[in-house]
């Protein structure tokens, strides 16, 4: 009778000490979630919200200015003009061709644009410190001594750590950014309404926010790749430096930089000294920038004239082109090869 219940438990044991490896991965990213939620979910959450109560804010001191401007104060347009108080703002569109029309969307995508990049902004700053401190502070308070006693190999955890900061951030910021262009609509919405326009005219059929929103989430595999000599850099600093990791990882490339300008190095292989500060030092610590990776884009055909060229910009083509450049891939490689240096780094450092 004990040999039938042993044989019906040993599978039972078995199943429960075998985990499968995207468990484990996915547990890591959880947990780098909730450590940091306030970086990850709420910063990029309340800077979109920030831009939205500062748009209603310069809408309310808009219409406080326009209620003193003498009653029989005009505007004048191509084809007439109207008083300013009691304006009524469909008379914008009506007098529009559709050709103005479609520069007017321009104008409302870039501004829109403009409305998704503090959540992006925020994002810059969360990745950077995040990413100096993920190996250094396991270090510090002790708690790599627990995580080095359960059954993790210090690869999954790193890369834990790099996918948070690649994939993940990235992707919340997108969301926050996005809320914050629509919410930004509903807003430009009200003050329409305000002056007896049609939104639905003035604003969601000229202007393009989902558009928009695609090239938001498109950009994140740009950007994951992008980062990646940025995200190498600091954490490979996070797993060496005994203190101060943000000083390591600021003084090494810079002072680099200055050894190798004042010493003119450089010309030995023939390239200007602003080369290694452009493609060293700042790929090292400001690719984790969104939208750093523009000057490496192909933007010789795009048209720049007229609002809609924030489109052609923008466009999904313009943004994979840098996905054939060989900053990008020797770049990732440069991170790769630093994220493993990382790995190999916290294998051994142990200062318990």
């Amino acid at each position: 009778m004990n040999a039938i219940n042993q044989s019906h438990e040993l599978p039972r044991s078995a199943a429960v000490a075998t985990t499968h490896p995207t468990h484990t991965f996915k547990m890591l990213m959880r947990r780098e979630f909730w450590e940091h939620k306030g970086g990850f979910l709420w910063a990029p959450l309340v800077a979109g919200g920030i831009l939205l109560v500062l748009t209603l804010m310069g809408i309310g001191a808009g219409e406080v200015l326009l209620r003193k401007v003498p009653d029989r104060a005009t505007i004048n347009v191509e084809g007439g003009s109207f008083q300013v108080n009691g304006l009524d703002l469909s008379q914008l569109t009506a007098k529009m061709s559709p050709s103005e029309l479609h520069e007017f969307g321009g104008v409302i995508d870039a501004s829109l644009y403009m409305a998704a990049s503090w959540p992006f902004i925020v994002l810059a700053f969360v990745v950077f410190f995040y990413c100096l401190g993920s190996l250094y502070d396991d270090r510090r308070d002790r708690s790599v001594l627990f995580w080095k006693s359960l059954p993790i190999s210090d690869r999954d955890t790193v890369l834990s750590k790099v996918a948070s900061a690649t994939l993940m951030a990235p992707a919340i910021a997108a969301l926050a950014a996005i809320a914050t262009v629509f919410g930004s609509m509903v807003v430009y919405s009200f003050a329409v309404l305000l002056h007896g326009g049609n939104p639905v005219t003035m604003l969601w059929g000229p202007a393009s926010p989902l558009k928009v929103s695609l090239h938001l989430i498109a950009s994140i595999p740009v950007y994951a790749l992008w980062a990646l000599p940025t995200v190498g850099w600091l954490m490979l600093c996070s797993a060496w430096a005994k203190s101060k990791p943000f000083l390591w990882a600021i003084m090494i490339p810079v002072f680099a930089g200055i050894f190798v300008s004042w010493f003119d190095l450089m010309h030995l292989f023939e390239l200007e000294t602003g080369w290694f500060w452009k493609n060293v030092v700042a790929r090292s610590l400001l690719s984790v920038a969104p939208g750093s990776w523009f000057n490496a884009a192909q933007t010789a055909d795009v048209n720049f004239d007229g609002p809609q060229a924030v489109h052609s910009l923008l466009s999904l083509r313009t943004m994979y082109s840098v996905l054939a450049t060989p900053q990008l891939w020797v770049g990732a490689l440069a991170g790769a090869v630093m994220i493993f240096g990382a790995i190999r780094l916290r294998r051994w450092r142990d200062e318990g």
